[in-house]
């Protein structure tokens, strides 16, 4: 292809620009404002392109053009502006023809690349409303989705210090619901996912990758020094290893079992967010993918090394010493042999028990089902579906906090039984029994039993559950009341997407919440996978309750966001009273 044909028209004269001194001219789709300045006729786009004031109405002085709403300074002849949260401003190419002006209204340079650019500088300078004109922008211009997240992500694993964190758990976990989402909210998610990024990084210094060893080592060394030098929190030697291991090209599956034994060596590392993390590192890598493994997985060292280890709980050594009881069924681990097709009972006769209140049945009980045949992943799915039982029956009479500590065991579980369902390993059982006992000390948050709610569906479902789940979570503590209509909505089998699109765009009104997020999106990847049974409204149901439990909010980023998306449909936010 040639390059484009050049669009050259004339707008005005030139008496008459220079006796006005700026002169305002349609020109094609753009509004263009012509500047005499010294021997010189400027031309610019009319629209600042920070919030679209008149820049006729601005001020200039030598060379420097001032918008007079938010003061954003740009130089008029490049178009630069001073103030990154601005954006450069659209110059057009001006020719004098006798006393004619003519202006080129041909696009100049790769739009998209620009747009990437500004995408970095958001990023970089932590400027929210640029992220979310530059993803609207990106996606209109026809870029996939998943260069935008692989552009948050290659950002996030280098700019954060400390290595992986809420920042990019939000950002992958945004990309995970898209697809449940109405195709007018996939922006504000992707918007949200960096926005999260760039708090994470902000006032952090970079991270510094450790290289690789110089040369071939033994992978099976690299496997054990990479578990001694987490076990004693040496961070340096963990990354080498870990790096080194990336960079010999094994396989992902034996990377993620170096990484998921060192993240179950302890009992509920971090938390959860060890484990937890380390599945979203996985998941961004199956989005982007491996070629930036070695930045995106040896972020992980910081949280698996630094991570509180609940050896170190009274909760888990006393009255009951769960550890000790964990250390011992893990010794009869290395004999099982995963299988898919295995027969069990299946969840209905599990759940009882571990939502009971005995640890030593809960672990015969998994140790039986694992006996049996019972598939690895299906254990695992089975106890993050007892962990979001917790939260349907999640008593109010509990402080506002406890919220979180539900939230920890369920998305730890969750994380459990996706990473099982990847890479299962007899590490990853040891994960399973971790989270049942979470699942176990969760008890007294049912103290009293929440009964399952009333099922109340909209009238018009379903093309009224977003406004009807919108309504209620305006005012604080509606959490039956949604619980009773995402019920009422799947009531006798009705169909589930239209109450994950309500919810999805509920939850990306409100300002972030990073235990929300993780909620939301371990409900739907999990009620996904138990379509089709009884179990999947309860998974939906605890999504409800935890998002109106924690709504609303000041909603500022959604105010923000709003702004974006009339900037980017040409609205004149100046004109309105």
């Amino acid at each position: 292809m040639g390059a484009p044909r050049e669009v050259w028209v004339q707008v005005a004269r030139v008496p008459e620009v220079r006796a006005a001194g700026v002169y305002v001219v349609q020109a094609g789709r753009y509004t263009i404002a012509l500047f005499a300045e010294g021997d010189r006729i400027y031309a610019v786009d009319n629209r600042c392109p920070h919030m679209g004031f008149p820049l006729h109405r601005g001020t200039l002085r030598d060379g420097l053009l001032t918008c007079h709403w938010h003061h954003a300074r740009f130089d008029l002849q490049t178009g630069g502006t001073f103030d990154l949260w601005a954006d450069d401003l659209t110059v057009f190419p001006v020719e004098i023809r006798g006393d004619e002006v003519w202006v080129n209204l041909s696009p100049s340079g790769d739009a998209r690349e620009r747009a990437r650019v500004r995408l970095e500088d958001g990023l970089k300078h932590g400027l929210p409303l640029v992220l979310a004109k530059t993803v609207l922008r990106l996606l209109e211009l026809g870029e996939d989705p998943v260069e935008i997240f692989r552009i948050g992500l290659n950002f996030g694993v280098r700019h954060r210090r400390d290595g992986w964190g809420p920042g990019l758990t939000i950002l992958t976990a945004m990309m995970n619901l898209l697809s449940d989402l109405d195709p007018s909210d996939r922006p504000r998610a992707l918007y949200h996912g960096l926005a999260a990024v760039a708090t994470d990084a902000e006032d952090s210094p970079p991270r510094l990758p450790v290289r690789p060893l110089p040369g071939a080592a033994d992978p099976d060394r690299l496997h054990r020094w990479f578990q001694q030098f987490v076990e004693v929190r040496d961070a340096e030697g963990a990354e080498r290893c870990l790096a080194s291991a990336i960079a010999a090209g094994l396989p992902p599956a034996i990377i993620a079992e170096m990484i998921f034994a060192a993240a179950t060596d302890h009992r509920y590392l971090a938390v959860g967010h060890a484990l937890d993390f380390a599945n979203k590192a996985f998941e961004a890598l199956e989005i982007a993918g491996w070629a930036d493994a070695d930045l995106v997985l040896t972020s992980l060292v910081p949280v698996l090394v630094r991570g509180e280890r609940m050896e170190e709980s009274v909760a888990w050594r006393h009255p009951v010493d769960l550890v000790g009881l964990l250390e011992r069924a893990f010794e009869a681990l290395p004999a099982l042999r995963p299988s898919p097709e295995g027969r069990w009972a299946g969840p209905e006769a599990l759940i009882p028990v571990l939502l009971g209140e005995d640890p030593e049945a809960i672990v015969d009980a998994l140790l039986g089902a694992l006996r049996e045949g019972a598939p690895w992943a299906e254990v695992a799915g089975t106890v993050a579906l007892a962990a979001a039982l917790r939260i349907v029956h999640f008593s109010l009479h509990n402080e506002h906090g406890d919220w979180d500590t539900a939230l920890h065991t369920f998305s730890f579980a969750h994380a459990v039984h996706q990473a099982m369902r990847r890479f299962p390993s007899p590490a990853l059982l040891r994960g399973v029994f971790d989270a049942a006992m979470s699942v176990y000390l969760d008890r007294f948050l049912n103290v009293p039993s929440v009964p399952l709610p009333e099922p109340r569906a909209p009238a018009g479902m379903p093309n009224r559950v977003t406004a009807t789940l919108a309504a209620l979570l305006d005012r604080q503590g509606a959490v039956q009341e949604a619980a009773s209509v995402v019920a009422g909505c799947l009531q006798a089998g009705g169909e589930a997407s239209p109450v994950r699109a309500a919810l999805g765009h509920a939850l990306l009104r409100e300002d972030r919440d990073f235990h929300t997020i993780q909620m939301v999106e371990a409900a739907f990847r999990e009620s996904a996978i138990w379509r089709g049974t009884r179990w999947e409204p309860f998974l939906l149901i605890a999504a409800a309750r935890y998002l109106a439990a924690h709504a609303p909010t000041r909603r500022a980023q959604e105010q923000i966001y709003r702004i974006a998306e009339r900037l980017h449909r040409g609205e004149r936010l100046y004109e309105e009273a």
